[in-house]
């Protein structure tokens, strides 16, 4: 065992936390707690995760992450920054290529629904002016040639009686067109109420915070600090499955589509050099950051029944 291994260890004992119960806080699994402990920190995936998870463990325990790396320089991995950026490219890297088949095949059904459509449309028409037309201009050939006929036989009176009666036919017509105008004005509806999304509140334990995402069709999730600001983020889903982990600093953000997610749980080192949006609105945290540096951040997505 180390003696960093064994600070972590003793300062876990004294708080009396077992290793099931530091797994449960931290999300960490027991075995790479374990090796943290022992110095075996071969058997954890990668030198920028011994770090993390020592940090994190750290915390749990109530001591400083930032005064252990100084003290036991030596026994920690010294690349964490170097890992970290190559990580981020390789992570957004593979996001790119997997997402961008998938939105294609997503979209060629509804490619295809709307060249049906189209298709169905355009016969249609076709059909119309082929037949419809034509049957039109042959019902007006024999009225023309009533007229004419009318003409030439020399019916003045009858001819002035016509007149009229289309007159007042016309008359008629208007009057039906008015009502019908004054009818569909009465029977507008108003326009449908357009709900904007709401962020309330639901719980605060101790460090923990829920919150609460409704009247939202789809969810981004994005993650910043500011220029000076340097915070480590960790983010899972409702499974416990890995969004993201690693440190946001100096202005940068990160952004997530969690749309199909029924909840996301954030955990950050030093909230106040943490911001969090959904959908563009700055989450406001329920516990003052400064006094609470770190927060556990449970956020549920509330989707309205149709």
């Amino acid at each position: 065992m180390t003696e960093l291994g064994n600070r972590l260890k003793e300062a876990r004992e004294e708080k009396g936390i077992s290793l099931d119960k530091l797994q449960e806080i931290t999300k960490i699994q027991k075995r790479y707690l374990i090796g943290i402990e022992q110095g075996n920190y071969d058997m954890i995936p990668g030198k920028f995760y011994v770090r993390a998870f020592i940090k994190q463990y750290a915390e749990a325990v109530g001591l400083q992450p930032e005064l252990l790396f100084d003290e036991f320089r030596s026994e920690i991995p010294s690349v964490y920054e170097d890992d970290l950026p190559e990580q981020i490219s390789r992570t957004q890297s593979r996001k790119v290529v997997s997402r961008a088949p998938s939105k294609i095949f997503d979209l060629l059904p509804k490619i295809i629904f709307a060249l049906f459509i189209i298709g169905a449309v355009w016969l249609i028409w076709f059909f119309i002016q082929k037949y419809l037309v034509s049957d039109d201009a042959v019902t007006e050939k024999p009225i023309e040639n009533e007229q004419i006929s009318f003409e030439s036989e020399g019916t003045p009176q009858e001819e002035d009686n016509s007149e009229e009666t289309t007159d007042e036919s016309n008359a008629g017509e208007n009057k039906e067109d008015e009502t019908t105008d004054a009818d569909v004005d009465q029977e507008e509806e108003p326009a449908e109420e357009v709900k904007t999304q709401e962020i309330a509140v639901v719980e605060t334990s101790g460090s923990n915070t829920t919150y609460e995402l409704r009247n939202a069709d789809t969810i981004e999730l994005r993650l910043a600090s500011p220029a000076d600001g340097r915070a480590w983020i960790q983010v899972l889903n409702g499974k416990d499955e890995q969004i993201f982990s690693g440190e946001i600093s100096n202005g940068n953000e990160q952004t997530f589509d969690v749309s199909t997610e029924e909840s996301v749980w954030i955990r950050t080192g030093r909230a106040y050099e943490t911001e969090i949006y959904l959908n563009g609105e700055k989450l406001e945290y329920a516990l003052e950051p400064n006094e609470n540096e770190v927060q556990n951040i449970t956020i549920k997505f509330v989707k309205d029944e149709q």
